[in-house]
């Protein structure tokens, strides 16, 4: 691993000792992808005739994608078909950009060094297909005990539902998890579950 690589590990080792349970967000947090999901937003406009700067899908990281959308048409007088849009867009993804992936290593590193010593979940606001298919692509998939994706609770982040689900499953209790995110919407979600999150972009 290159120094700085090993400076973060060391970093968020230290950050997340005494929790009985990590909970990582997916893309931006243990996938290096976040560049590739704002460009199949911003096609998936502009196919359908509209230009929006990708700016508010960096603001609304870690939302479904449905509610994503519902959000631009609100604020850009839009009118795109939430369900539509989602399919065009994971369908884009798959096809042109998820094989491209490639590990956030220092996040990664950390869930290997941890699997087997705490419970491990993976909480998401992309579909399950795109979640499997990148923690393959990035080595992962057979440490992650548990995945909380898109569509798979009542309410995503910023709501809390996503994590409670993970714990649920997990069998431990909000206070002994600790989530690990790169997005407001998903330390929001966490601080709503009763959980202490550190934000894996803000670690140097």
């Amino acid at each position: 691993m290159a120094p700085d690589t090993i400076s973060k590990l060391t970093k968020l080792t230290e950050l997340s000792k005494g929790y009985k349970a990590f909970l990582y967000d997916c893309d931006g947090t243990l996938a290096d992808n976040m560049a590739a999901h704002k460009e199949t937003y911003i096609k998936v406009e502009l196919n359908q005739g509209h230009t929006i700067t990708g700016d508010i899908v960096d603001e609304l990281a870690g939302w479904p994608v449905i509610d994503v959308v519902g959000e631009i048409n609100k604020r850009f007088a839009t009118d795109f078909d939430p369900a539509e849009f989602k399919e065009l867009k994971y369908k884009l993804f798959l096809n042109d950009y998820i094989d491209l992936t490639k590990p956030i290593e220092f996040v990664t590193e950390h869930l290997k060094a941890h699997a087997g010593k705490v419970r491990i979940g993976v909480v998401s606001g992309s579909g399950r297909e795109a979640v499997e298919r990148t923690l393959q692509i990035i080595g992962v998939i057979h440490l992650v005990e548990v995945m909380i994706c898109a569509g798979e609770t009542e309410h995503g982040k910023p709501y809390p539902d996503p994590f409670l689900a993970a714990a649920k499953v997990l069998n431990v209790a909000p206070e002994h998890c600790l989530v690990f995110e790169d997005g407001d919407a998903g330390v929001e979600s966490a601080r709503r579950a009763g959980m202490r999150s550190i934000r894996t972009d803000k670690i140097e």
